[in-house]
């Protein structure tokens, strides 16, 4: 092989020598980095510094480059990094960007498999509370970085005819999620504000939680399940009287009233949870 490859094998050498988990010399030795540039000339296609060898050269950017997923991921996922600390959280990182190594200039979307990744991760430890903490982060990142949709008006609603609203059918705006969650993990994210770090025990309790983002704010609500199914519903298309119908039907003794819906709706309403109603 010339020691002076072209251009492109020398950048898919270098990506691959940068991406490899293990330590430079075995990356550099891999049949995925030898298939570009072979480890018996790489001394002559990077030139040794003062202090360092061309192998420690390239391992500084194999080093930075775990590094700034980690960071990356950590901004999205502050809570899950803060669960499983320092070394557990950069092991978790380590293994996901081998299966889902970044692949865009930016990297906004690079943790949006995350949460199936931990789902199925051998090494997380309590990983099933580790799943929906990522379900929850990774929805707020989505609002977060949702396009900005004009919510519902006042004066639309008091333009639409009080015997249109049983059929009505309500659309959401593109910044909400809607989640049911089997840990309290929305009681973990609010915990870590806590000064006297007394968080939630990991332990099952089904929970329900709605995510959405006004102008520059995201908001965060914890709901109760029949409202969380309610608001499910019409979040599906299911037209409102059908959808109250349906509430009023559920909850057992803890069945809501026509007050208690009447009072989630207007909330969901000022709060710009929906764009628009169609008749």
């Amino acid at each position: 092989m010339s020691a002076q490859p072209p251009l492109d094998r020398l950048q898919r050498w270098m990506q691959a020598a940068v991406v490899h988990p293990a330590d430079i010399e075995t990356a550099l030795k891999s049949p995925s980095v030898r298939r570009e540039i072979d480890r018996s000339v790489v001394d002559s296609v990077i030139l040794p510094s003062k202090t360092l060898q061309p192998a420690q050269r390239v391992e500084i950017y194999q080093n930075m480059y775990l590094l700034r997923m980690e960071e990356a991921l950590g901004t999205d996922y502050p809570s899950l990094k803060h669960f499983l600390g320092d070394d557990g959280f950069f092991s978790l990182v380590r293994d996901y960007v081998q299966v889902h190594p970044s692949r865009a200039f930016s990297l906004n979307r690079l943790g949006d498999r995350l949460p199936e990744f931990v789902a199925v991760a051998p090494d997380v430890k309590r990983r099933e509370f580790c799943h929906d903490l990522a379900r929850l982060e990774r929805a707020l990142s989505q609002v977060f970085d949702a396009a900005e949709t004009k919510a519902l008006t006042a004066e639309t609603i008091d333009q639409v005819p009080p015997d249109a609203w049983e059929k009505a059918r309500l659309t959401p705006i593109a910044a909400f999620r809607l989640l049911a969650l089997r840990y309290p993990a929305s009681a973990y994210l609010d915990s870590l504000k806590d000064e006297q770090h007394r968080h939630p025990p990991a332990r099952r309790q089904d929970t329900y939680v709605a995510v959405y983002r006004r102008e520059y704010s995201v908001y965060r609500h914890d709901l109760t399940r029949v409202a969380h199914d309610l608001l499910a519903d019409l979040v599906a298309g299911k037209p409102l009287g059908r959808a109250v119908a349906a509430a009023l039907k559920r909850g057992g003794r803890k069945r809501p009233s026509a007050d208690d819906l009447f009072r989630w709706f207007r909330q969901w309403v000022s709060g710009g949870v929906f764009a628009k109603v169609e008749l």
